[in-house]
């Protein structure tokens, strides 16, 4: 479908649930905006959630994607947000372009976890500009960033591909996966970990070995057993949760690999926030409890503000220990869900869509 600057333009935006349709909602009307700079009235700019589906065979299923189109009486433009890494030839893909359907697909990890506004807004615009403006060759577009390259289809109207760089393209992907797990959201809901943790550091407010022990150590050496320790919490969510996973063919070790890096990513975010929480707590707990005379009779010096955050670093060491246990026993948390949203969301799809399944798109 060809246009020019002088025609109005409908665009739906399609995002998955979650981060992906935040986003949409937020840049909506700047969207609205860039294209009421680049077309005359009338411009439109709708939104929708959905999620966005795998064929069996890795393959994109834009047959939703369609069937809303439809349902928004066929709009010039249809941008699908998604958070699903996309890889071809082992390139992080950014964007895609289906002109038969006049789709573009946007991969929302490929952008990074930090994807400012303007660099998703520049990605949906360069999309809409490329399905809509006429064939031709393209001079470079104030859309467009150094660190992304379109494929060689220059005519409107073929399939184009839009890819990061090679070198820190994957690194960016993981980071995007890391922050479409949400870690933040999903370290309070550790519930039973937590409790634990506490219970068990908190016994270093009131055992004096801890406190001569902590005096003791060398500040290397407890960055180190606080480093242990979270590493030995994440090793053991990863193993008692079964979030390691192994490629089923060869086409898909490297996506495979990129969710495990995200998986240990998110766990480690995950952590780090619970044991410096922890560390806060028990600070302040022995401030309270711990009366500086009576730690100068056993350390033999005059604390500083110092030996109760190392007491309490060191207690929150123990305490991260005996979470990972706990962790067990939270009935209520599906870490798996938490941590592998995007990969579960595949794999159910796959499963179900194989012959012999009952299962239709929703």
């Amino acid at each position: 479908m060809d246009h020019d600057t002088s025609d109005g333009v409908r665009v739906l935006l399609v995002s998955d649930p979650g981060l992906p349709t935040r986003r949409a909602q937020s840049l909506r009307d700047d969207l609205q905006k860039y294209l009421a700079e680049e077309f005359r009235p009338p411009v439109e700019v709708h939104t929708r959630t959905a999620m966005l589906r795998l064929r069996p065979d890795d393959s994109l299923d834009l047959d939703d994607a369609v069937q809303i189109a439809r349902e928004f009486g066929h709009p010039d433009v249809v941008l699908l947000l998604t958070e699903l890494p996309r890889l071809t030839d082992g390139r992080p893909l950014i964007a895609e372009i289906f002109p038969e359907e006049n789709v573009a697909v946007i991969s929302c990890p490929t952008l990074g976890a930090f994807a400012t506004r303007r660099r998703i807004l520049d990605t949906l615009m360069d999309c809409i500009l490329r399905m809509t403006h006429p064939a031709g060759p393209r001079g470079p577009s104030r859309f467009g960033r150094s660190w992304r390259h379109w494929n060689d289809a220059d005519d409107a109207g073929a399939h184009s591909t839009l890819h990061a760089g090679m070198a820190l393209g994957g690194v960016r992907m993981v980071l995007g996966m890391v922050a479409s797990n949400e870690p933040l959201k999903t370290a309070p809901r550790l519930s039973s970990a937590l409790a634990a943790a506490s219970a068990t550091g908190a016994f270093g407010i009131f055992y004096s070995s801890i406190w001569a022990m902590s005096t003791f150590l060398s500040t290397p050496r407890l960055l180190s057993i606080g480093a242990l320790g979270i590493g030995a919490m994440i090793l053991w969510l990863i193993l008692s949760n079964v979030l390691w996973d192994s490629p089923k063919r060869s086409s898909l070790a490297r996506v495979v690999l990129l969710y495990n890096l995200s998986t240990v990513m998110t766990l480690l975010v995950c952590v780090a926030a619970l044991y410096l929480a922890l560390v806060l707590v028990i600070l302040i707990g022995g401030l309270i409890v711990i009366s500086p005379e009576y730690m100068t009779e056993i350390i033999g010096e005059e604390p500083t503000f110092a030996t109760y955050l190392d007491i309490a670093w060191l207690s929150a060491a123990m305490g991260v220990v005996a979470g990972a246990l706990g962790s067990s026993f939270d009935r209520e948390t599906n870490l798996r869900s938490l941590t592998h949203g995007q990969r579960e969301r595949q794999r159910r799809y796959t499963e179900e869509s194989a012959p012999g399944s009952t299962h239709q798109p929703s």
